[in-house]
């Protein structure tokens, strides 16, 4: 009836909608209930609570966060949120896979599992890894010297290509000499 007010009489709207004209202005007049100013209240701690995450935290988070301040059921804090159209983000899910190739040759296992090295720059291993960023994947390949467990070489690139080994492997060889019988 309240937006409606201004393009039919109040009388007529009354008499579709089956309510009296009494009790409407009565209900305008009226004030907001004990439990419609609580929400109120509620509502503006999880605004403050909900923006000092950013805009991350669901729920049960804003809830376990404003729950000594204001005494309420999660559910509550749940249906607040879903009214006033606040949603936290949901956590990232880190799934990427890298597949093998058919035409890949097998590499022996040069080290045959022993992981330990007497001299320096004698037994090097390398690994690559990928790391989400706001802007897509970032690849790292990384050379470590078994002896020092030192990183020895890295690379980094937008793209996962022999290149970016190869550049950390260029990078290990100039930082550290090899020995003359490697």
């Amino acid at each position: 009836m309240e937006t409606q007010r201004q393009t039919y009489p109040v009388q007529v709207l009354a008499a579709v909608l089956g309510v009296s004209r009494s009790g409407y202005y009565a209900w305008r007049h009226r004030r907001p209930s004990a439990r419609a100013q609580a929400n109120a209240a509620l509502l503006v701690a999880i605004r403050k609570a909900h923006a000092q995450s950013r805009g991350t935290y669901g729920s049960p988070r804003i809830w376990r966060k404003i729950r000594v301040a204001h005494p309420c059921g999660r559910h509550r804090v749940a249906r607040l949120m879903r009214q006033a159209q606040l949603q936290g983000l949901p956590q990232r899910r880190f799934h990427c896979t890298t597949q093998r190739s058919d035409t890949r040759l097998d590499v022996p296992d040069r080290l045959e599992r022993d992981f330990m090295a007497a001299t320096p720059n004698r037994k090097w291993v390398s690994d690559i890894t990928y790391i989400p960023t706001a802007e897509g994947w970032l690849y790292l390949a990384v050379i470590l010297d078994l002896y020092s467990r030192l990183v020895v070489g890295w690379a980094m690139g937008t793209e996962l290509t022999a290149d970016l080994v190869l550049t950390a492997l260029e990078m290990a060889a100039t930082r550290r000499p090899l020995p003359d019988s490697f």
